[in-house]
């Protein structure tokens, strides 16, 4: 399993550091089965595509530069009405026991179990799901984005956070029985401290900056 996200990892460095207007792909071929226009997306409730959905984390390291890493095989459902965005619903199931990183030394540390029984530095060895749920959406302007508003649960800690949206795609999937797709890039930033993660603070940093990317299919 992890041999098979570090590519994506890479993959994952690129487009942050290319930045949101990359990510969104304002230059992606024509004809491709997804494209950025809001008047594919129809109204109904759609299940996540688990292997294209997945959590891309990063924080300062020492002040030298960041670590990164990725948690794949995101679960969630989504219901939305493009006549009525601002009630629209979205939950996720993030599974933290399948973070990797581009260095399995690295990813071996942030799973490992605490010593003697005690508390882990980080998530453990057997960490439980983290979890997101809506509670509000506010529509942007340009019919494209929104502000959801909702609860993270990470390491057993409940905290408010605001998920910056954007539609990245829409469209029928050609390879999965043609079922309608929708596609959204998120970005947000939490503090690790709100969540009970103290280890190495502050010379690692505080402030982990998340991307999302996920793919929605209706069901």
């Amino acid at each position: 399993m992890r041999r098979l996200f570090r590519p994506a990892v890479l993959l994952t460095l690129t487009l942050m550091l290319a930045g949101p207007a990359a990510q969104i792909g304002a230059e992606a071929p024509a004809n491709l089965p997804g494209t950025l226009d809001a008047a594919r997306v129809t109204a109904g409730t759609y299940s996540s595509d688990p292997g294209h959905s997945y959590v891309a984390w990063r924080v300062n390291h020492l002040g030298f530069n960041e670590s990164q890493g990725l948690i794949g095989d995101v679960t969630g459902t989504l219901t939305l009405d493009p006549a009525n965005l601002a009630a629209a619903k979205v939950s996720a199931v993030i599974p933290v026991a399948k973070l990797v990183t581009p260095n399995p030394a690295l990813t071996a540390s942030l799973l490992a179990p605490g010593a003697d029984g005690g508390k882990p530095h980080f998530f453990g060895a057997a960490p439980a799901d983290a979890t997101f749920v809506s509670t509000s959406v506010v529509p942007g302007a340009d019919g494209l984005s929104a502000e959801v508003n909702g609860n993270l649960t990470l390491n057993g800690v409940t905290r408010p956070v605001t998920l910056k949206a954007h539609l990245s795609g829409a469209g029928i999937n050609p390879f999965n029985a043609g079922a309608r797709t929708v596609g959204f890039m998120a970005e947000t930033t939490i503090k690790r401290s709100d969540y009970g993660i103290m280890f190495l603070l502050p010379i690692v940093g505080d402030e982990v900056h998340l991307t999302i990317s996920a793919a929605f299919e209706k069901k």
